[in-house]
């Protein structure tokens, strides 16, 4: 599609976010958690996993239109949202729709792109973080069925979820993450529970929780993929992952800026603007050239990612550079902001506690330097 309907679709998707999210934002970031019938509205709205192709309910576009989504979100400072609709249409969705049987994709895709189905990725555990090789939860074969048990945590969307993509070793012969599967299980499966939604520094309006598979007994159709390859399943995502994450750090950056920019402007201190002092101006020459820089490459990693040639080292630069660069310009912001920027008042200080996540979710800032350094080394 032409750039100008890109736009147009960005117009309309900032005015479904300053008219539907915007007003009640501060309310859910309040009670910890928005309510499941935005993701009715979202769909309704033809704003969830729309590079779906139109078979199974999306808008057969490309990435750019899901990150445009992304980027409006993080531009309205909802960050909260942000991360459980990428976990939704850019990560779940896809691993159906590139990894799933025809039937899986009949069941899931409609619904997910309606709001009715919302997906999570149950990955991490209290013992087994960015190391997937710790995964104790396990499935064991019983017939044409597999029995599940096991707990994750750190769950996006596992309030809302009503399917979840679960990672469980299957074969405990082989070391490592070789015999690990994944299983569609739906949130109705006996023996499937919700721990409390975790409370966070950060991202209050996400809900992120435990889950507890306690002899979940799924058929041997729920496996997303092949048997003892979920691995390569996970793995063979990881561009879209961290491109999604790259481009909303920049799109947080740039948002915290133009806000701050305004800020120092209207600002006075010993008888002038805060922005008339070197030391702002300088700042804010960094922030933006910094910004600059990393929405130039998250650009270039986009072209590449469409063309088919983004590779996981460049990907894992991507994310390790605009992660670490949104969290420096929110700190610097909020140091604009002096006494103000620590009060919940102000939009940075929201925009401060939600960047820590980043260097952390999606892989950490270590993870994604041990990778490019494979790279560098091999």
């Amino acid at each position: 599609m032409a750039d100008a309907e890109l736009e147009l679709f960005r117009d309309n998707v900032r005015r479904f976010v300053e008219a539907e999210i915007v007003p009640h934002y501060e309310q859910w970031e309040a009670d910890e958690i928005f309510p499941r019938s935005l993701w009715n509205t979202m769909g309704e709205q033809g704003l969830l996993a729309v590079d779906l192709p139109e078979q199974y309910g999306g808008y057969d576009t490309d990435f750019r239109y899901s990150m445009v989504i992304a980027e409006e979100l993080q531009a309205a400072n909802c960050g909260g949202i942000c991360g459980g609709v990428i976990v939704h249409s850019d990560i779940v969705a896809h691993y159906v729709l590139n990894n799933g049987s025809e039937e899986q994709k009949q069941k899931y895709l409609p619904k997910m792109a309606s709001g009715e189905c919302v997906g999570a990725v149950a990955m991490t555990e209290p013992g087994a973080g960015s190391d997937l090789q710790g995964i104790r939860t396990h499935a064991r074969k019983d017939g044409d069925h597999y029995i599940i048990n096991g707990s994750k945590i750190f769950i996006t969307n596992g309030q809302h979820a009503d399917m979840v993509v679960v990672v469980a070793k299957t074969n405990l012969e082989v070391p490592g993450s070789k015999g690990t599967t994944l299983f569609l299980v739906d949130a109705d499966a006996p023996g499937f529970s919700r721990g409390k939604n975790l409370e966070k520094i950060g991202l209050h309006s996400s809900d992120t929780s435990e889950l507890f598979f306690e002899d979940v007994r799924v058929h041997e159709s729920a496996i997303l993929g092949k048997l003892d390859a979920g691995f390569i399943v996970l793995m063979s995502e990881l561009q879209r992952e961290r491109l999604s994450l790259a481009v909303g750090a920049v799109a947080a950056a740039e948002a915290v800026l133009a806000s701050t920019i305004e800020y120092v402007k209207e600002r006075k201190a010993f008888g002038q603007a805060i922005s008339q002092f070197q030391n702002t101006k300088f700042t804010l020459a960094e922030l933006a050239t910094d910004i600059r820089i990393n929405r130039s490459f998250v650009d270039e990693c986009m072209r590449d990612f469409l063309a088919g040639n983004l590779d996981v080292a460049t990907v894992s630069m991507a994310k390790l550079s605009a992660s670490e660069m949104q969290m420096r310009v929110a700190d610097e912001c909020l140091q604009l902001h002096g006494g103000y920027g620590y009060m919940k008042e102000y939009g940075v200080s929201r925009s401060f506690v939600d960047a820590r996540i980043q260097k952390i979710y999606g892989g950490t800032s270590e993870i994604m330097k041990e990778i490019i350094s494979r790279e560098i080394l091999k």
